[in-house]
């Protein structure tokens, strides 16, 4: 590892001290992400739900695009993966998608902006568990 690799890798730890692990998320899954506002002098924590568009894989540089529909209109935020504004993401669905990037969704509305959600592999273990 070279020196700013070593920089970079210290950094995301200094970062991460304190707060919950990043979870695997893809483009496609249906994300929550709870970010932190300050207003005037109060601190509060606003969730951002919506699909997950993009990602950016950049080490300390990574960073995601959450799409959201609010009153039929379509908002799109950048999160940077390592932001001290960020207090956590979960994963609310995992998604079925065939592209890295999906910008096409900006156009879609309603049902044709759905994806399909993946589902848990059937195995025999939780096929005796429903018997």
């Amino acid at each position: 590892m070279n020196l700013l690799e070593q920089f970079n890798q210290k950094k995301i730890t200094q970062l991460m001290d304190g707060k919950q692990p990043i979870p695997e998320f893809a483009p496609g899954d249906t994300l929550s992400v709870h970010v932190i506002l300050n207003e005037g002098g109060r601190v509060r924590v606003q969730r951002f739900e919506g699909v997950c568009i993009a990602r950016r894989n950049r080490g300390l540089h990574s960073s995601y695009v959450v799409r959201r529909v609010v009153g039929g209109f379509s908002v799109k935020r950048r999160f940077p993966l390592y932001s001290p504004v960020v207090e956590s993401i979960q994963v609310l669905r995992r998604g079925v998608v065939r592209r890295a990037k999906l910008y096409y969704l900006e156009g879609r509305s309603g049902k044709a902006s759905r994806i399909k959600e993946r589902r848990r592999p059937i195995t025999p273990a939780s096929l005796s568990t429903k018997l």
